[in-house]
C-alpha cells in the first residue's frame, strides 16, 4: 500500500495529513501559532515558525499512522494565499512575512492605483488592488525598509517557502501565483509590462509550474529535519481556496463551495478567467491552464469566532455551539459587522473595524456570540450575490471550512443563504486537497479529477434552509448592508484614529 502527504500552510495553523490511496485518512497532525501584529493593521510571521511546524507535524503524522516514511509516494500542499516571503541571496528570510491581512499598504495600494489606472488594472490585474497582497507588500518594503528591499534577492508564497526547504528548489504554482497582483491571469506568466512599470525585477519571482506538477523530491538535509525519506516525491500544490475546493470535489463549472476559515470565501469554479468591471471579487488561476475560480472574500470569518470567544473566555466549543442554538434567528435584535480587520468583498477596504448594533440590557454571551455567527454569514451571503451578478450559477455548495464543523453554524448559513449544504466527510479539505495533487503528481491517479472520484465522500447529511428563518433573515440582511452604508464614514474615522492614537 501506498501513501500520500498533504499539507496545508494556514493563517493560524499547520496541518500535515496522510491517507491512503483510496483516501481512507490514517492520520492528521496540526501545530498552533499566532502572527505578530508589531503595529495595528500590521501582521507578520517569521517563515522558520511554518517549517518548524512543517517538521513537527511530518515526524508526527508518520508516527501517528504507524507507517515508514519510504512508504509515502507523495506530498503536496496548500497555503495560505497573497502573503509576502522575501529571501536574500542566501536563501535567508529578508524580514518576517507580510500576511494577506496585513492592512499596512494603503498608501502603496493608492499609488498602484494611480500609477496604472483603472483600465490597465482590469486588463492585466483582473482583482482588486488590495493591502496583504504580494505586490503592495513588496512595493512598501522598498519605500519603508530600503535597507531591506535591497537584500531582496527571491519573491515568493508562503507555502512556497516551506516547499522550498524541502525540496531546495523555489518554485511557485500559477494557483497561488495568480493571487500576488504581479501575475498575468490571462497568459499565465508573470506580468512583465506591471513589473516594468512599477520597477520590480520580474526575476525576484520564481517558475511557476500546474498544481500537481511535480517539483523538487526531499532533500538529505529535508529528510533528516522532517522524518521523510529523502528522494520522495514532492509536489507544486496551490493556494488554499484551490486545494480545498479539490478536498471537496467542487472542481467543476457549475460547483461551489462556502469556506468558514480564519478567513471566509465563496468561490464558483469556472471554465474561463470571469471579468468584474468592479473589481470587487476576486478571480485566479485554478489548479489546471483550462480551470479558474471566481470568489468572494471576507477577512475575518472563523477569526470572529475566535476573537469573540476570547473576549468572553469561552473555550468549550460545545458548550458555544449550544449556547448559540439556543437563541432564535436575529439574536435578539443584534447584529455584528464581522469586518475586525478590514473587508475585501464587497467593500475593498481594509480601514474598516467591526461592528455590534443592537445591544441591549438583555444581551448576553449567547447573543453575542450567535450574532458573530450571523454577521459572517451575511458578509458571505453578499459574497454569493455578487458572484451570481456576474452569471455564476452552482448546482451544489459544499461547506467547509471550521465553520462547517458547527451544526448550529452550518444552519446559520443555510438559512441566510436560502440554499441546501453538503459537506465533505473529511474535515481537513485543504489537506485532501493537496493529497489528491500529491498523488496525481505521484502518477497514483491519472488527473485531478480521477482522484475526487477515488477520494472524496461527503457525509450522510444535508442541511437544509428552514424558510421562515430565512424570511427573518432576509429582514436582518436587509439591515445589516444598511447599517454599513450609513455607518462608513465614521466606522474609516474610529479605525484610522485608532491606529494614529497620538
Amino acid at each position: 500500500m501506498s501513501y500520500l502527504m498533504g499539507i496545508d500552510l494556514g493563517t493560524s495553523s499547520l496541518k500535515t495529513l496522510i491517507m491512503d490511496e483510496s483516501g481512507h485518512v490514517k492520520s492528521i497532525s496540526a501545530r498552533s501559532y499566532q502572527f505578530d501584529s508589531p503595529h495595528n493593521g500590521y501582521a507578520e510571521q517569521d517563515p522558520g515558525q511554518w517549517w518548524q511546524a512543517c517538521c513537527e507535524t511530518t515526524a508526527e503524522a508518520l508516527r501517528t499512522a504507524g507507517i515508514l516514511s519510504h512508504e509515502i509516494r507523495g506530498i503536496s500542499f496548500s497555503g495560505q494565499m497573497h502573503g509576502a516571503v522575501m529571501l536574500d541571496s542566501s536563501y535567508l528570510p529578508v524580514r518576517p512575512a507580510i500576511l494577506h491581512c496585513d492592512a499596512r499598504s494603503s498608501r502603496q495600494v493608492k499609488k498602484i492605483k494611480a500609477q496604472l489606472g483603472i483600465e490597465m488594472i482590469r486588463e492585466y490585474f483582473m482583482n482588486p488592488v488590495y493591502t496583504g497582497f504580494l505586490l503592495p507588500s513588496l512595493i512598501w518594503v522598498r519605500e519603508e525598509e530600503p535597507y531591506n528591499y535591497e537584500k531582496i534577492r527571491y519573491v515568493m508564497l508562503p507555502k512556497d517557502y516551506i516547499r522550498f526547504r524541502m525540496t531546495g528548489t523555489i518554485s511557485s504554482d500559477y494557483s497561488d501565483a495568480s493571487a500576488t497582483l504581479a501575475f498575468d491571469i490571462k497568459r499565465g506568466c508573470w506580468s512583465g509590462k506591471i513589473l516594468e512599470i512599477l520597477n520590480i525585477p520580474v526575476d525576484y519571482f520564481p517558475e511557476c509550474c500546474g498544481t500537481a506538477d511535480i517539483a523538487g523530491e526531499v532533500t538529505e538535509q529535508a529528510a533528516k529535519e522532517t522524518g521523510l525519506w529523502a528522494g520522495t516525491c514532492v509536489i507544486a500544490g496551490g493556494g488554499d481556496q484551490v486545494m480545498q475546493a479539490i478536498g471537496n470535489g467542487s472542481i467543476q463549472p457549475g460547483s461551489a463551495t462556502v469556506n468558514v476559515g480564519s478567513s471566509g470565501q465563496v468561490c464558483f469554479q469556472s471554465a474561463c478567467p470571469v471579468a468584474n468591471p468592479a473589481l470587487n471579487t476576486n478571480t485566479f488561476c485554478g489548479y489546471s491552464r483550462d480551470r479558474w475560480i471566481t470568489m468572494g472574500a471576507i477577512m475575518s470569518a472563523g477569526l470572529s469566532l475566535k476573537w469573540i470567544n476570547g473576549v468572553l473566555r469561552q473555550t468549550d466549543y460545545r458548550l458555544v455551539n449550544k449556547e448559540a442554538d439556543s437563541v432564535p434567528p436575529g439574536s435578539g435584535g443584534l447584529l455584528f459587522l464581522p469586518y475586525l480587520t478590514g473587508e475585501r468583498t464587497p467593500h475593498i477596504n481594509p480601514n474598516l473595524t467591526g461592528m455590534f448594533v443592537g445591544l441591549s440590557l438583555n444581551t448576553g454571551r449567547a447573543e453575542m456570540t450567535r450574532a458573530v455567527m450571523e454577521g459572517v454569514a451575511f458578509a458571505l451571503r453578499e459574497c454569493m450575490e455578487i458572484c451570481r451578478g456576474l452569471g455564476l450559477q452552482a448546482d451544489r455548495v459544499i461547506a467547509s471550512g471550521g465553520g462547517a464543523r458547527s451544526i448550529p453554524w452550518l444552519q446559520i448559513q443555510s438559512d441566510i443563504y436560502g440554499l441546501p449544504l453538503k459537506v465533505a466527510d473529511t474535515e481537513e479539505q485543504a489537506c485532501l486537497g493537496a493529497a489528491i495533487a500529491a498523488g496525481t503528481g505521484a502518477g497514483i491517479y491519472q488527473n485531478i479529477e480521477e482522484g475526487c472520484r477515488q477520494v472524496v465522500r461527503y457525509r450522510d447529511l444535508t442541511v437544509t434552509p428552514s424558510e421562515r428563518n430565512h424570511g427573518v433573515y432576509d429582514e436582518y440582511y436587509r439591515l445589516f448592508k444598511e447599517v454599513y452604508r450609513e455607518s462608513r464614514n465614521t466606522i474609516e474615522q474610529v479605525t484610522l484614529l485608532g491606529r494614529n492614537p497620538n
